[in-house]
């Protein structure tokens, strides 16, 4: 790949996407908080629903904060512990894994929202787009075993969350770290800074609120006060 794509694709776009991710959130709570859900199709037909979301949701959590806590953590922390070579290793097995179940889960949710036609019918494009856009991110995951497979003492690993790295702290010299790389990677990491761009514009922004209601269990007490004279008394108001 050229090596202006290369600055534009992996140099300029993450920041857009990143920008597009937090602001578009932000404006869609501010301005649209009743689009703020995942619409459900179990009602309309409830066959395969059940297997495909739950598979897809433990795949792809799995793989999600797999992805996170592996590409951003420096490598110095974890050294010590666990050397590169191993720990790509562990990642392509634990995350083939993960990735198999939230691909079978993706496809059946796929198949049921393409070939049921009321679930078809009642379905906004931006559903039919962002499973598209997950199957195919989960099929070039899987696609990236074999490449790694090829070089098992973590040096594309390392790379790559090198990248990342730099990219979240700002730090020139991304781009040059994975010049190299197959394309396959650089489709995969292209796809996945996409979903970060459209996700505010999809029933993705769901996911907000499943991390909202961590915050509800690690709030402070609220202060009750009662109407009898005496000290005021704490305890959790259920909303």
């Amino acid at each position: 790949m050229n090596g202006w794509l290369d600055t534009l694709l992996f140099g300029y776009y993450p920041y857009v996407c990143l920008t597009v991710f937090l602001l578009g959130s932000l404006i869609r709570f501010d301005r649209d908080q009743y689009t703020w859900k995942s619409d459900s199709s179990q009602l309309l037909r409830r066959g395969q629903l059940q297997w495909g979301s739950n598979l897809f949701h433990a795949g792809v959590l799995f793989l999600f904060f797999g992805h996170a806590f592996g590409m951003l953590t420096p490598h110095a922390v974890y050294e010590p512990f666990i050397g590169a070579g191993a720990k790509q290793l562990l990642a392509m097995v634990s995350g083939g894994i993960a990735g198999v179940l939230a691909f079978i889960g993706i496809t059946l949710l796929l198949q049921r929202r393409l070939f049921d036609p009321r679930i078809r019918r009642n379905s906004k494009t931006s559903d039919i787009l962002i499973l598209e856009l997950l199957w195919l991110q989960l099929a070039l995951g899987l696609a990236t075993i074999p490449l790694s497979a090829q070089h098992l003492d973590g040096s594309m690993m390392m790379l790559l969350a090198g990248w990342a790295q730099r990219i979240v702290t700002f730090r020139s010299g991304a781009v040059e770290l994975i010049a190299g790389a197959s394309w396959v990677f650089k489709a995969h990491m292209f796809l996945g800074m996409t979903i970060f761009l459209v996700f505010p514009f999809t029933r993705l922004v769901h996911v907000w609120s499943g991390f909202g209601t961590l915050a509800y269990v690690l709030r402070p007490y609220q202060l009750v006060r009662s109407r009898r004279i005496g000290l005021p008394r704490s305890r959790r108001v259920l909303p």
